[in-house]
């Protein structure tokens, strides 16, 4: 299998998912703006989230895919599915269980999660009011990303890439011709993130059942597979809770901030997740699986080579991202939400977050590369130690930033960042400390020319963007038309100066044995 290929097949569904997104937060921007109805919405929808990155995407996967490449890769098609089957089993199970709880525990939840909210009791009840219509998507996505850890391991990567897409549909579609049905059209969005989690559960079945692994009832206990996913689970949860945690008390703290707040924070990080999603996940997904295999193989040089080849290609792509973002920020904020009742101001304060954030957008990717060369090792424990220190260390600077240097929301999406670049620097130096990766030839050399690329695009982008304000008074469709061709010129002008410098697309094809 060429990984080069797989990542652009996963990335190019991840990119019309996330382009999709981009059209559902514009929506949201025009008819709700940044205020007291997007804050709510905002919270509500972001407490099933975090529980979904804990317990699926987190916790569940970096214990799930491991074992479950070891299963395919040394037992029988029968074992596989019988882990499969106890596994979802029980899962299933729990997940109804804490989807009721989370639903009575409404009122709870959100005064932990935004106790800012209590001072506006009108704002603290519709908040508590999306809360219950949302969590079940907790049910819908956890099981939806157990289904991507199957499919993944089997290499179908872009049935879970493109599954997403189904999300975005429903939250645009709702928004376009339902709302106006809605005493509180906010509601529609919630309903939307409902049916969203139903219909990407149901569009994984049919391929689960295509590979025969479609998982059946089966309540039996005493499974070595599942114990051992549970025993690795422990550790995955603190850690992966600790990131969680990390944008937990962000969201405490804007609370606590102006209203709009939340807001200009969630827009910002939209436009991070993009490069995020597209590069570090999809990268990390198509690298758990085989990282896994080299390990149970006991073959520690592709090991490291698959590490080295990932961290290059993250250097590649991520370091023009975080350029461009920071370059561009008030023309992309202005392009993609400077409509209807999201104002001048909501502009400047969004291009202030989104600013902040590209200053920590490799640490962020390069995380999503290093972490799985613990977890396809089924060493948990490291990557959480690294976690609970970023954490303590993020929540310095919070207070650093907010309370001393009075950066505002801007000194949270500063943190973030900065604790991401750290959680980076020490998994790559545990990774190092423990003899587990070894560097390629040429790491110095290779950065020393990227860096040059990188400073001829900023240039590039800084002279043709002109005024940025300007561009408050550009027509939708100027817009539009402008972004486009400063991104297309931002990445020819790029991987040209790469391609002068000696880069060639050939030296990063990688091909591992299915």
């Amino acid at each position: 299998m060429n990984l080069l290929k797989a990542l652009a097949k996963v990335g190019s569904m991840t990119f019309v998912s996330r382009i999709l997104g981009f059209v559902r937060d514009t929506l949201i921007a025009r008819v709700f703006g940044a205020g007291m109805l997007s804050d709510a919405f905002i919270v509500a929808f972001k407490i099933p989230n975090l529980l979904r990155r804990v317990s699926a995407e987190g916790a569940f996967s970096q214990a799930f895919v491991p074992i479950l490449s070891e299963y395919k890769s040394q037992r029988g098609f029968d074992e596989t599915h019988t882990l499969i089957n106890r596994v979802a089993t029980w899962l299933g199970l729990i997940l109804v269980v804490v989807t009721l709880l989370g639903m009575l525990a409404a009122p709870w939840i959100v005064s932990l999660i935004a106790p800012g909210f209590r001072a506006d009791a009108s704002k603290m009840q519709l908040t508590v009011e999306l809360l219950r219509i949302t969590f079940p998507y907790i049910f819908f996505i956890s099981l939806v990303s157990m289904a991507g850890g199957v499919l993944n391991t089997y290499h179908k990567f872009g049935i879970p890439a493109f599954t997403p897409v189904w999300l975005n549909v429903s939250m645009i579609v709702s928004v376009l011709f339902f709302a106006d049905y809605f005493a509180e059209p906010i509601k529609v969005l919630a309903w939307a993130v409902f049916i969203g989690g139903f219909l990407q559960l149901a569009f994984q079945v049919p391929f689960l059942k295509q590979i025969g692994l479609l998982p059946k009832l089966d309540f039996k206990r005493d499974d070595e597979g599942v114990w051992r996913i549970l025993k690795l689970m422990g550790p995955a949860v603190l850690g992966v809770s600790v990131a969680q945690i990390s944008l937990i008390l962000n969201t405490i703290f804007a609370s606590f901030l102006i209203t709009g707040s939340v807001s200009w924070l969630y827009y910002a990080d939209r436009l991070m997740e993009f490069p995020i999603g597209v590069l570090g996940v999809a990268l990390g997904t198509i690298l758990l699986p085989s990282l896994s295999k080299a390990y149970a193989g006991k073959d520690d040089s592709e090991y490291s080579q698959l590490l080295d080849w990932g961290l290059r290609l993250s250097f590649i792509l991520a370091a023009p991202a975080a350029v461009a973002l920071a370059v561009l920020a008030t023309p992309l904020v202005t392009a993609l939400f400077y409509y209807g009742k999201f104002t001048p101001f909501d502009v400047a304060m969004t291009q202030q977050a989104l600013i902040a954030y590209s200053v920590g957008l490799i640490g962020l990717i390069l995380v999503k590369i290093l972490a799985p060369g613990f977890y396809a090792r089924q060493n948990i424990k490291t990557p959480v130690k690294i976690a609970v220190f970023t954490l303590v260390m993020t929540q310095l600077m919070n207070v650093l930033f907010v309370f001393v240097l009075d950066l505002r929301h801007t000194g949270l999406a500063l943190a973030i960042g900065l604790g991401a670049c750290i959680n980076a620097a020490l998994l790559y130096y545990h990774l190092r400390k423990a003899n587990i990766f070894h560097p390629q030839v040429g790491w110095m050399l290779f950065l020393f020319k990227l860096l040059i690329a990188l400073s001829a695009m900023g240039a590039v982008l800084y002279l043709a963007m002109g005024d940025a304000n300007a561009w408050l008074n550009f027509g939708l469709m100027k817009r539009l038309i402008y972004i486009s061709g400063l991104v297309v010129l931002g990445g020819v002008s790029y991987f040209a100066a790469l391609m002068l410098l000696g880069f060639k697309p050939r030296d990063y094809i990688r091909r591992v044995n299915q």
